[in-house]
């Protein structure tokens, strides 16, 4: 089976991506997370304001089928969330990449983007 794996982010290892556009790193999780999954049925987000470091757990997804932790690629203060996730938790299966996003950070080191896994390197991983 083939994913879907935008080469314009990175990736962590526990397959959350990371696009960063005019200093702000907006996050969701990978196609491959999304159908691991199965239905998403809710999802757990930090408020606007919070503090995060990086690699630590910043929420919950829950399918049908599991509950799985997700991480923050960038440590920062989250600027956005993604409010649409409350009412329509199905958009982070029907368009990870877009629509589905989760929360947007505002990055204390934008370095923090050059240790995440290119495209290139999360395909191999889920191969």
């Amino acid at each position: 089976m083939s994913f879907d794996v935008p080469d314009d982010r990175r990736y962590l290892e526990s397959h959350e991506w990371a696009l960063e556009t005019d200093g702000v790193v907006r996050v969701g999780i990978s196609d491959f997370a999304q159908d691991e999954l199965g239905d998403v049925v809710f999802v757990e987000l930090p408020d606007e304001g919070d503090d995060l470091a990086r690699e630590a757990e910043f929420g919950v997804v829950e399918s049908i089928k599991a509950v799985s932790d997700l991480y923050a690629p960038v440590g920062g203060d989250v600027v956005a969330v993604n409010d649409d996730l409350f009412d329509a938790p199905e958009l982070v299966n029907e368009d990870p990449f877009g629509d589905g996003w989760m929360l947007e950070i505002e990055p204390a080191d934008p370095d923090d983007l050059e240790a995440l896994l290119t495209a290139d390197e999360y395909e191999e991983q889920i191969a």
